[in-house]
């Protein structure tokens, strides 16, 4: 998959190739120094120039893919499809299911933020965050048509809500109709804790845990914020993005072979005789 943070350090230590080799080149101007320092100046010039063209490809790839994404997330909601095999290709895509839910079965995944693009875009590149800690509440919902039982994240609810005695007013009951994200199983990231179902606390999707712990299929979706009631969770918390860093590399790649072939030509080609 896609690792900027590995793409990042790889520039980095490009970087620094070249830094050392210009203060190598600045310290002697001997002629066995210059031929000791043409294997890493050519090295870092053709590592540069190897790998820039592939992140212009990437860039396509990104732009292409972000395209379709947002076209997705976007288009107007379909009934829920009865078959789960049909899901694995709908991710992000709105559904619309018509049913009430389990609230004596709910779920909690922790620790959550609320979404909230404004505040994330003013804090975006801090280290810390003024953003209330709390949890997302997932709880059954029996879909009245399909005669099944999925799962639903309602949305955020602070830590002080967590327990659901203290928003009665919001534990919907009856039949309603919600419209939501198609979400799939979410893989456990390094440094992230593991779910534990006996606490009930969970920190990713694990469907199939889930699944078994309530008696619903693994199938879960992100209510969207038009079914947040009053004193109940708040909806619409899905985040979807795709970093998109590839201009950034090709102009480090491109700006990293020029300083080479600069070095090059400053200490070889300008001092020989003819050039």
């Amino acid at each position: 998959g896609f690792r900027p943070h590995a793409r990042v350090v790889t520039s980095t230590r490009v970087g620094l190739e070249a830094q050392q080799v210009w203060q190598l080149f600045s310290r002697s101007n001997c002629r066995k120094n210059r031929r000791r320092l043409l294997p890493p100046v050519v090295s870092a010039s053709h590592t540069c120039d190897c790998l820039w063209p592939g992140d212009v490809q990437r860039r396509k790839w990104k732009l292409q893919l972000i395209a379709e994404l947002e076209s997705r997330v976007m288009a107007e909601p379909i009934p829920l499809p009865a078959d789960p095999m049909e899901l694995q290709n709908l991710e992000y895509r709105p559904v619309k299911v018509r049913g009430h839910f389990d609230h004596s079965k709910e779920l909690y995944m922790m620790p959550r933020t609320m979404v909230d693009p404004a505040r994330e875009a003013r804090e975006a590149g801090r280290l810390s965050s003024a953003a209330e800690s709390g949890a997302y509440v997932v709880t059954p919902f029996c879909c009245t048509d399909l005669g099944v039982t999925i799962l639903v994240n309602r949305g955020f609810v602070p830590r002080k809500k967590v327990n659901p005695d203290t928003r009665r007013k919001g534990q919907v009951e009856g039949e309603v109709d919600l419209v939501g994200m198609v979400r799939l199983l979410e893989t456990r990231k390094p440094f992230v804790p593991k779910n534990n179902p006996e606490r009930n606390q969970w920190h990713y999707r694990d469907l199939e845990a889930m699944a078994r712990l309530t008696g619903a299929e693994p199938i879960f979706i992100d209510a969207d914020f038009k079914s947040t009631v009053p004193g109940g969770p708040i909806g619409g918390q899905t985040r979807v993005t795709l970093r998109n860093e590839h201009v950034q590399y090709i102009l480090t790649w491109y700006g990293l072979c020029a300083a080479t072939s600069y070095l090059w030509f400053k200490k070889f080609l300008s001092r020989t005789p003819g050039v």
